[in-house]
C-alpha cells in the first residue's frame, strides 16, 4: 500500500505539527480513568521499538496498574505502517496505543482522521511544543540515533570507520551489515537524511561493499553481537549500548558528516477498542515515571524534560545530528524504496 503524498505547508519541525494549536484541555491521571481502564481490563500497544524494551515497559506498566494487560505488537515502523492501513480497510479495529520510528506516519494517520487528539498534564508542562503536535493528536515519545558501530573483536579502533565515507574502502568489502528503508522506519529515516547530505550515488558506492541486508535496524546490533559481521553502517544506538553494557565487544561510531536522529511519535488512536486503557497507557509513558523506564532500560533520549538522559551515554546536544524532515520523507517515501531496493537488488 502506497503512501499519500503530503506537506505540511506550516510544518513545526521536527515532527511536523501545525502552528496553530486546537489542542483538548490537558488532562490529568484521574482514579475515574484508571477505573475505566481496568474496566477494559487490556491495551494493544503497536510499536516499532526492540522488544528487549517494549515487552519490559509493559510489564512495568501491569504492575503499576494491575489488572490491566498490555499487549505489545512489534514489528518494522513501514511494516507497521501497511498493517494499519490494511486494518483500516477491512474495519479491524485492535490497535489502541501506536508509536512508530518513522515521524512521516503521523502525518498521514492525522489527515486521515485516524488519531484521538490527547493531552496530559505532564505532556503540557514538560514537553517542549517541538516535541508534540500541536493539535494534540501525538507526541514524540523518545528519541534514538541511527549510529554506526563495530566489533572490536574484529576490527581494531585504528582501523574503525569515522563516518559513511569511510565505510567505501575496499578494506570493508564484505564486512558490513544494514537495515533496509522498506521495512525499518529508523532506517527509512536515516536513508533520507544521509542521501540528502551525501548523495544518492553514495549508496550505488557502498551497495559495492557487498552489504549484508537485513530487515530491522533492531537486527545490525545483534548481528554485530553476533559477530556474524564486523561493523553496522546502520541500527538503533539503544541497542548497541545495551550490548555493549552486556559486556559485548561492540565500540559505536557517531559518523564525522552527521548521525541521523530518530523521532518516534505516539498516538491513541481514534478507533481504539480500550479507549480508556489507551489513555492512561499514553498519559504513563510519557510520564516521569514511564520516562524514566525507558531511560534506565534503554538509554533513549527523553521527551519529559524532567526526565535525565541515562549516565554515561553523551548528552544528545554533543552529538552532531542530521536533521530530520518528516514532511519530506512522506513525500519521498516511495521513492527512496524503490531507489533502494534497485540498487541494492534487494
Amino acid at each position: 500500500m502506497r503512501r499519500r503524498t503530503f506537506l505540511a505547508a506550516t510544518a513545526l519541525a521536527p515532527l511536523g505539527a501545525r502552528v496553530v494549536s486546537a489542542a483538548p484541555p490537558a488532562e490529568s491521571i484521574t482514579p475515574a480513568l484508571i477505573e475505566a481502564a481496568k474496566k477494559e481490563g487490556k491495551v494493544t500497544y503497536y510499536t516499532a521499538m526492540d522488544l528487549s524494551v517494549a515487552e519490559p515497559m509493559a510489564r512495568a506498566f501491569e504492575t503499576r496498574y494491575p489488572g490491566i494487560k498490555v499487549a505489545v505488537e512489534r514489528t518494522g515502523a513501514e511494516r507497521l505502517f501497511n498493517r494499519l492501513a490494511q486494518e483500516m480497510a477491512s474495519n479491524i479495529k485492535r490497535c489502541d496505543v501506536v508509536n512508530t520510528s518513522d515521524a512521516a506516519h503521523v502525518i498521514t494517520w492525522k489527515r486521515q482522521d485516524w488519531l484521538q487528539p490527547y493531552v496530559t498534564v505532564e505532556i503540557a508542562e514538560t514537553v517542549a511544543p517541538d516535541q508534540r503536535d500541536a493539535d494534540g493528536t501525538f507526541v514524540n515519545q523518545r528519541t534514538h540515533l541511527s549510529a554506526m558501530a563495530y566489533n572490536s573483536s574484529l576490527v581494531k579502533p585504528e582501523d574503525a570507520p569515522k563516518g559513511f565515507n569511510d565505510l567505501l574502502d575496499p578494506k570493508y568489502l564484505g564486512k558490513l551489515v544494514k537495515g533496509h528503508p522498506g521495512y525499518s522506519g529508523t532506517i527509512m529515516t536515516a536513508t533520507h537524511q544521509i542521501a540528502r547530505e551525501l548523495g544518492w550515488g553514495y549508496f550505488e558506492k557502498l551497495a559495492k561493499q557487498k552489504v549484508l541486508q537485513v530487515q530491522s535496524a533492531t537486527e545490525p546490533p545483534k548481528k554485530l553481537e553476533a559477530g556474524e559481521r564486523a561493523i553496522a553502517v546502520d541500527g538503533s544506538d539503544y541497542l548497541f549500548w545495551m550490548s555493549k553494557e552486556r559486556g559485548a565487544p561492540i565500540e559505536l561510531v557517531f559518523p564525522i558528516e552527521g548521525t541521523p536522529q530518530i523521532s518516534n511519535p505516539m498516538a491513541v488512536f481514534k478507533a481504539a477498542p480500550n479507549p480508556n486503557a489507551a489513555r492512561l497507557l499514553f498519559a504513563w509513558i510519557m510520564s516521569a515515571d514511564g520516562q524514566e523506564f525507558i531511560v534506565n532500560l534503554s538509554g533513549q533520549y527523553p521527551a519529559n524534560k524532567k526526565v535525565k538522559a541515562k549516565g554515561g551515554r553523551p548528552p544528545l546536544a554533543s552529538i552532531k545530528t542530521l536533521r530530520e524532515d518528516p514532511a519530506a520523507v512522506e513525500k519521498l517515501a516511495e521513492e527512496i524504496k524503490t531507489k533502494y531496493a534497485r540498487t541494492f537488488k534487494v
